[in-house]
């Protein structure tokens, strides 16, 4: 069931995005039905369950963790403790709370839960699909672009996604890097003129402490060249309970500061996720949708056009649609160019222009963003263009002077 078809919560609004709130009640004998989080978390307060730092440390981590929600088999234990021995598991309680456990293709448990697919998919694919280590002039800087740069800030994210590009880090220590660690990153920043503008992703940076970020931050707005800051988080999808007032008014500060996040899935659009995206607008902050092209999740033109309608109903643009890259251990997520092509054409004058992502492909092995349209311009020679709309009505365009 799509975002768009859920009944609305007692309370809710029309506009706000309905929630769902679990797989469904759970029967005690003799007694009421209880909700997932009744059943699962009977002690914990709400005041704890909205506790981002609660949320963060109450991780399921474990294999044995795991089983209380989706019991394994022995067999199955043994093939996921080779993938966990490449690759974490992390998922909140709130982001687990919203996964049909009867459902073994439920969409976000197929972003969040490790699969039997996972295991046979070990060595397929590449450690480091899009070279960034090859352009890494100081560690923890990735220098493609003339203009830009990418600051690789932490190892560390509230929910790991089992199609990650950077699983390569993943395997790393999960304390953060110490201070000294950025005074290259930023020192290589601060003599690179031509750059005006610095991605802050990892892992995901708004899992450190706000005052931590801050310390970052300042040291980059202190940059003259450097011109905008945009912070790179699934945070407001996957830990929305981060997004506080605290941190919305240290980030209110940053005059040229945008995020781009990650919604795949209308269903990942709750109330929660809603409220945090609107604390984030109401400090002044831009935000960008950047999803992934996702086998079972989002690739059919019905949830991809519930999604970026659910997006652009809580202000948050839809900005890209990555194919999914060629990481190790997660070809069976990934999709045909051909099905993103169709999607995006699904799109076209289907919907508004702002709710449709530019598709791309990130070039393996380095060669950046590589934008995919359909094509619509059917011949163009002597100055005339010939073009096809979405509705594959063909029309004549003749240049000045043909």
């Amino acid at each position: 069931m799509l975002a768009e078809e859920l009944p609305a919560q007692p309370g809710a609004s029309a506009s706000e995005p309905a929630q769902r709130v679990g797989p469904g009640a759970y029967p005690r004998p003799g007694l009421a039905p209880v909700s997932w989080r009744e059943h699962y978390y009977p002690d914990v307060a709400d005041a704890e369950w909205s506790d981002w730092k609660w949320q963060f440390r109450n991780r399921i981590t474990t294999l044995a963790a795991l089983d209380r929600f989706f019991p394994l088999s022995a067999e199955t234990v043994t093939s996921l403790g080779a993938v966990l021995h490449e690759f974490r598991l992390g998922i909140p309680p709130y982001y687990l709370s919203l996964i049909d456990p009867h459902d073994p293709h439920d969409p976000l448990r197929l972003q969040a839960v490790p699969s039997i697919e996972e295991f046979l998919d070990l060595n397929v694919g590449h450690e480091d699909p899009l070279g960034e280590e090859s352009h890494s002039p100081v560690p923890g800087i990735v220098h493609r672009y003339p203009d830009r740069c990418l600051l690789i800030a932490t190892n560390n994210c509230a929910l790991y996604c089992r199609y990650c590009t950077r699983k390569r880090i993943m395997e790393e220590d999960v304390a953060p890097a110490a201070r000294h660690a950025f005074d290259g990153m930023i020192d290589y920043i601060a003599r690179t003129p031509q750059i005006r503008d610095v991605i802050i992703s990892g892992g995901d940076p708004l899992t450190w402490s706000t005052a931590r970020l801050v310390e970052l931050l300042d040291r980059l707005d202190a940059i003259p060249h450097l011109e905008i800051i945009r912070i790179g988080t699934r945070v407001p999808v996957t830990l929305p309970q981060r997004i506080t007032p605290e941190l919305c008014a240290a980030l209110e500060r940053y005059s040229a500061l945008w995020i781009n996040t990650h919604f795949n899935h209308p269903r990942e659009v709750t109330r929660e996720a809603a409220a945090a995206c609107a604390q984030l607008q109401r400090a002044g902050i831009p935000m960008n949708n950047q999803s992934v092209l996702l086998r079972g999740v989002n690739d059919d033109p019905v949830t991809m056009r519930a999604l970026v309608h659910a997006l652009m109903r809580i202000r948050v643009r839809p900005y890209y649609l990555y194919q999914c890259d060629l990481v190790r251990g997660s070809d069976h997520l990934r999709t045909t160019v051909a099905r993103g092509l169709e999607i995006i054409e699904s799109l076209r004058g289907h919907t508004s222009g702002l709710a449709i992502p530019t598709y791309v492909v990130d070039a393996p092995g380095g060669g950046g963003k590589v934008p995919l349209q359909p094509q619509y311009l059917a011949d163009y020679s002597q100055g005339r263009a010939t073009l096809r709309n979405y509705q594959g009505r063909v029309f004549h365009y003749d240049d000045p002077g043909a």
